[in-house]
């Protein structure tokens, strides 16, 4: 069968640059740290003392109070991202087939601060089980994509994807092979994560995974920097509306961007570690570029996962050398949680929207705090070392890895009929 075309048509964000895709997208091609002392709980016996908070958003602004207490925050962050992407793409409700309009919408962990703040307060009341009687459907992962459903009446595919880091990745594919299948003419896809709280930051530290620079926290996001000593912490949500090429012209959308593939491997290494020499990594990169049908030449910008993870960026490094070969050279990479932090299981959505805005605006946001390069790293890659780069940006790649070895890319390119 022929696949059909998909296009994106609308952007929503809300992250620790800006709770819009507006700000997010100013403050990155910027270089702005969303780095700041954590102010969710009390850090005093943490060994991390500092995250990429999400900002000044009162959820009493989007939602009354009684729904407040029925949301943990990271649907809270998910419906806000939604809600400023169907405005975004210009979608009239009155006027879609409502059937036709699935919502595929992930998160790494779910409500975490709601179980842990439920638990606490059963040990605390002498176990006694006073539960409230929304703790289930606060904490499940799915329930962000039952709740978008709800509010708009979208009636079809509908489920959440949980692959950690990699999760919203994995929730644009689905979404995109969905719409290319014929099965839908509308997608809402992206990932929401709210696990700034202590079991959050106290787990990551157990695992001696996340930045104790306390003193520097500004510039402790250091993606392929020689001193880097793990990721930040990050929070929000992003959403995209995926389209059917024919749909989105009759109803005379805006068009971003065309989606034209999307790659899916595993390591099957480690529980946490990446294939030392990247080897699911370049396995599902060449997968993306080859599913949408160009040559890793055509590739402009690769965003990559960069967290700023010993083994992890250097094993990115060697993986894009292995795919792109002397091309390595010409292409921009950045790695954009050096602002934004690591938004975990929403890291994929925003940073699908920044390459997507890349290709709208022919500009590369930068990889800040990049001042020791990594002499394990090739010298001769494009970093975008600190400050935004003009090009053209005609294809771009986003890279997504979660622990457990799942591996998720997106190939994106400027539209054209």
């Amino acid at each position: 069968m022929e696949l059909k075309r998909v296009v994106i048509t609308g952007l929503g964000a809300v992250t620790p640059l800006g709770n819009n895709v507006k700000d997010y997208w100013e403050n990155l091609i910027n270089g702005v740290s969303g780095a700041e002392l954590i102010t969710r709980f009390n850090t005093e016996k943490f060994k991390t003392k500092f995250a990429c908070e999400v900002k000044n958003l009162n959820p009493e602004d989007y939602f009354d109070k009684k729904e407040v207490r029925r949301l943990d925050l990271f649907t809270i962050f998910g419906l806000i991202a939604t809600d400023e992407a169907i405005k975004d793409s210009g979608i009239d409700l009155e006027k879609i087939d409502h059937d036709r309009v699935g919502v595929i919408y992930g998160s790494g962990i779910g409500g975490f601060g709601t179980f842990y703040s439920e638990l606490r307060g059963y040990v605390e009341s002498d176990n006694t089980p006073r539960f409230n009687p929304f703790f289930i459907p606060k904490i499940i992962p799915d329930i962000t994509a039952g709740q978008v459903a709800m509010r708009y009446s979208f009636r079809g595919p509908n489920y959440a994807t949980v692959s950690a880091c990699a999760t919203s990745t994995h929730s644009i594919i689905d979404a995109f092979n969905l719409i290319r299948l014929g099965k839908a003419d509308i997608m809402v896809s992206g990932g929401s994560e709210a696990a700034i709280n202590e079991p959050g930051v106290g787990g990551f530290n157990a695992m001696q995974a996340i930045s104790t620079n306390n003193e520097n926290y500004k510039t402790a996001s250091r993606p392929f920097d020689a001193t880097r000593d793990g990721f930040v912490m990050g929070e929000g949500g992003g959403t995209l509306i995926l389209e059917e090429l024919e749909h989105a012209k009759a109803r005379g959308a805006r068009i971003y961007a065309e989606l034209i593939g999307g790659g899916m491997t595993a390591d099957a290494y480690h529980l946490t570690q990446p294939h030392p020499e990247g080897l699911g990594a370049a396995n599902v990169m060449k997968l993306a570029i080859e599913d949408g049908g160009i040559k890793p030449e055509d590739i402009d910008y690769v965003n990559v996962h960069g967290t700023a993870t010993p083994l992890g960026d250097r094993a990115e490094a060697k993986a894009i050398l292995k795919v792109f070969g002397e091309h390595a050279y010409k292409v921009n990479i950045s790695a954009t949680k050096s602002m934004t932090g690591h938004l975990l299981g929403a890291a994929g959505a925003i940073e699908a929207i920044a390459a997507i805005l890349a290709i709208k605006y022919d500009i590369v946001p930068p990889t800040i705090n990049l001042a020791t390069p990594d002499p394990e790293v090739d010298p001769k890659l494009n970093l975008t070392v600190n400050k935004a780069q003009k090009r053209t940006v005609n294809a771009a790649l986003s890279n997504t890895f979660g622990f457990g070895g799942h591996n998720s890319s997106v190939v994106v390119k400027k539209y054209s009929s």
